[in-house]
């Protein structure tokens, strides 16, 4: 079977474990930033509800968080114990914070999240599979990769209570913004012990 149609039926799995969410004895309600002991709790294939504070980081600001790293530069955000949610908004509604916020694709910051995630990064949120180089930092790190679903940028919207930039704001979308949560829904993809959901997936679909 070719790499892309494991991915495409894992997708269908996870999607389906998203579907049937609510009903789920598994689900986990954890504070952000996340502590290590949170962060190592956590097993693929858990539904969280993550409440407290992240950041978004799309691949023009993970661009230039790395040329501040080159340069010798503190970064604007500390990366200790915070989770990065790989979007970039569309236009808030009236009377809403946020517009629609899905998910971007995880690996175009694979270049860049090893590194980060040696400085204290905890958690990512994105959609996609990861490179084995991200995900042995994972394990490095006792860290998480969570997924946010694709499509589902209009509902997620809902889960933030406020969006404020902080850097960045000559991208426009894709500027960092600092994020309040309550209960955003998400599903441990990578655990700290580098279990993966888009390889259990697959092989619970093939045997079904």
């Amino acid at each position: 079977m070719s790499t892309g149609m494991q991915l495409e039926r894992s997708e269908v799995k996870m999607s389906g474990y998203y579907n049937n969410w609510s009903v789920s004895d598994m689900d986990k309600y954890v504070k952000v930033p996340l502590s290590d002991e949170d962060a190592r709790s956590l097993k693929s294939g858990d539904y969280v509800y993550l409440t407290g504070t992240i950041y978004t980081a799309r691949d023009a600001a993970h661009k230039r968080m790395q040329e501040a790293l080159d340069r010798g530069e503190a970064l604007p955000i500390g990366m200790k114990n915070n989770v990065i949610y790989y979007m970039g908004p569309s236009p808030a509604r009236e009377g809403r914070p946020i517009g629609p916020a899905g998910p971007t694709t995880a690996s175009r910051m694979d270049k860049y999240a090893p590194g980060l995630l040696d400085l204290g990064l905890k958690g990512m949120i994105g959609k996609g599979k990861r490179s084995q180089e991200v995900r042995d930092a994972i394990v490095r790190n006792g860290a998480v990769y969570f997924a946010a679903v694709g499509g589902a940028g209009a509902l997620l919207s809902r889960a933030i209570t406020s969006s404020e930039v902080i850097a960045y704001d000559d991208l426009g979308t894709e500027a960092i913004r600092k994020l309040t949560v309550k209960d955003f829904p998400a599903i441990v993809v990578i655990d700290a012990e580098g279990n993966n959901l888009y390889e259990t997936a697959v092989k619970e679909y093939n045997e079904e």
